[in-house]
């Protein structure tokens, strides 16, 4: 049995396949033990002796890295460079706010080591560490209370001589060391130290996590398995997971990119904007088919931390169901980014005091109190009107502030579109906006229309997207190199990339796999600081001007073009997750029908139809105003929408 799981901030997300059919399974998540959630889902699903297969996708990296609560690193690198990792770069994030601070380093001065050793760029060891310094080394940070190393020597991704011998010496301590020439053998000593450094601050905690749950699993189901979602959108072990938890700190959202674009696929649609909202934040992707998919990037800065493995191309905002609305002191209404949780959560849920999306949604009749949950949840509505009364503030009526929070919400999320579209080059008219999560479909055709995307697509199971697309989701290994050539033959690309494609080979061997290799090339103008990604084909260097034109408005073609990077990646194909399919026949759903109700649109109270999406069927078409409930999730269908069935089960609505 396949299971895949999605831990989230207020729900842990299931979905599984069972007798050849999918099934979804939401409860409460448990912050306090993200495994509980993991396995009470497994232990509801599994109850006929069947051995499940687990796929993870999980937010305790996550979670380390935004409240800074991972372990103490001592950082080893090369003497005269041990500051590097607190300097950083010129860049800020916010660079016009002068009341702003960057959050401190997470490796404090007397956790930063050197070592007096060089390497040359070209790979040539001029120095060596002798055997006392690094005696005296292990001394130090036996001492220092470390509970993981991180070392980065400088160019230690042209020869790792120096970083192993240092290794070496430190391996009787016997705590977690990650090394940068195998997290990261690439240049850039500020983001490569960064990125080791991230790995050591989250392999204690990741590794504890991750062992613990395979162990609860196996007492529980003997002959279980568990594997792990990458950030990168495919899937590890979970043993490589907890050594690399680098790789993981975009683990949930990830499924959901994977899962958008293939059911994106196979509804018809080559260009997505792919819009994941859910109770904590909101991950905006774009997805076009004629260039590959989703977009993946090394250029990721989590918690003001650059991290620099491959990551698919997310942008997130903190903006979900559960983001709390306030007043400043002026008397401005501002709505996120901190979020109540699944403790003590939104009004509605019955614990929560302070107003947010999701009680706004609710107050305004986009959310039915008797159908959360598939019935399972009853929302109160009385609570929520009684409390949000009491915080409108001076604005007039409950319904202006529970809107006020709605506007403010979808702002941020529709900045996070353009970001990743309009900024880099696209015009999103050109796309379908696929919107899933909890709280997606509540928002997404109000989105559209301000962003004039005439077309969005609900996906069958929208709250249980991400989870479906860790099921979906095929086994990847990234690998990669510098190699810093201003001029190259594609003979000598090729030996490149056959000295990657052997060591990936080598490590799938060991796990019983056998794949296939995608080889890419980072390119860029020589004289520039930063790279762009071109796939590795006959016309690279076309490629690369044409890709260059695109992002940036112009391609110097005669310019002479720098090879920086090689990257393969090896891709272990799962196998396929089929979703039921209808013949559609025309219909307007009035076998649907639930009832109707009152819901607040543009000032105004409209009576409105609520349907089942469990009894719609192929071919059926609504027009708003309308809601449409089902067990992950609700949908909204404003006025002038149209909203048809296709014959995958999903909602394609027509935006006017």
């Amino acid at each position: 049995m396949r299971i895949a799981i999605d831990s989230g901030g207020t729900f842990t997300d299931c979905v599984y396949v069972k007798d050849g059919e999918v099934h979804v399974l939401k409860i409460f998540s448990t912050p306090q033990d993200p495994g509980k959630a993991v396995l009470d889902c497994v232990t509801q699903i599994a109850t006929n002796g069947e051995v499940p297969e687990v796929r993870h996708g999980t937010t305790v990296g996550t979670n380390a890295m935004l409240e800074r609560k991972g372990a103490k690193v001592a950082f080893v690198t090369t003497a005269g460079f041990e500051d590097t990792i607190a300097i950083g770069r010129q860049a800020r994030t916010s660079l016009y706010d002068w009341f702003r601070s960057p959050q401190p380093c997470v490796v404090p001065p007397d956790l930063r080591f050197g070592v007096q050793e060089r390497t040359g760029s070209s790979g040539e060891i001029l120095t060596s560490p002798s055997a006392e310094s690094l005696e005296q080394l292990a001394h130090a940070i036996g001492r220092s209370g470390a509970e993981a190393i991180a070392i980065s020597l400088l160019f230690s991704f042209a020869n790792p001589r120096n970083e192993l011998l240092v290794a070496a010496s430190l391996a009787p301590l016997g705590l977690p060391i990650s090394l940068s020439h195998q997290i990261l053998p690439e240049f850039r000593e500020f983001e490569r130290g960064s990125t080791v450094v991230t790995n050591a601050y989250l392999a204690p905690k990741v590794s504890i996590y991750l062992s613990r749950l395979e162990g609860r699993l196996t007492e529980a189901f003997p002959k279980s398995s568990i594997h792990v979602m990458q950030s990168s959108g495919g899937i590890v072990s979970a043993r490589l997971a907890a050594r690399e938890p680098v790789r993981t700190v975009l683990s949930g959202p990830a499924g959901g990119v994977i899962g958008a674009y293939q059911l994106g696929r196979m509804a018809g649609f080559d260009k997505i904007i792919g819009f994941d909202m859910g109770g904590t934040s909101t991950d905006v992707s774009l997805m076009d088919a004629a260039e590959g998919g989703p977009r993946t990037t090394s250029e990721a800065i989590v918690s003001e931390m650059p991290v620099s493995v491959p990551m698919l191309d997310i942008h997130t905002v903190g903006a979900g169901g559960g983001s709390l609305a306030r007043f400043d002191h002026g008397g401005i209404l501002h709505v996120g980014p901190e979020s109540a949780g699944s403790m003590p959560g939104p009004i509605c849920y019955g614990r929560g005091e302070k107003p947010t999306v999701t009680d706004a949604n609710l107050l305004l009749g986009r959310l039915d109190p008797e159908l959360f949950l598939g019935g399972g949840v009853r929302l109160e509505a009385k609570r929520t009107r009684e409390l949000m009364d009491q915080a409108k503030g001076n604005l007039t009526t409950v319904e202006q502030f529970a809107s006020g929070i709605l506007l403010l919400a979808e702002a941020a999320m529709e900045k996070a579109v353009r970001v990743i579209s309009i900024e880099r080059g696209y015009d999103p008219r050109e796309f379908t906006l696929l919107s899933f999560g909890g709280a997606g479909p509540l928002h997404a055709c109000s989105m559209a229309k301000s962003l004039r995307i005439g077309r969005v697509l609900i996906p069958r199971m929208p709250g249980a997207l991400s989870a479906l697309g860790i099921l979906m989701a095929d086994t990847v290994r990234d690998y990669s190199r510098t190699v810093m050539l201003s001029q190259a033959t594609r003979e000598e690309l090729h030996s490149f990339f056959v000295e990657l494609e052997e060591r990936g080979k080598k490590d799938l061997l060991e796990e019983g796999l056998e794949g296939k290799s995608v080889r890419s090339v980072d390119l860029r103008y020589a004289g520039q600081g930063y790279e762009l990604n071109v796939v590795d084909a006959p016309t690279l260097f076309d490629d690369f001007h044409d890709i260059h034109e695109k992002r940036y408005g112009y391609a110097n073609r005669s310019a002479a073009v720098e090879i920086v990077n090689v990257r393969l990646r090896f891709v272990v194909q799962n196998k396929p997750v089929r979703l039921p399919v209808s013949n559609p026949a025309a219909g307007d759903g009035a076998q649907a029908v639930l009832k109707s109700r009152p819901i607040y649109f543009s000032g105004a109270w409209l009576e409105s139809m609520v349907y089942s999406r469990d009894l719609l069927v192929a071919g059926d078409a609504i027009s708003g105003p309308a809601l449409i409930t089902e067990y992950s999730s609700t949908t909204v269908l404003p006025p002038g929408c149209v909203a048809t069935v296709d014959l995958y089960g999903n909602l394609i609505v027509e935006v006017k």
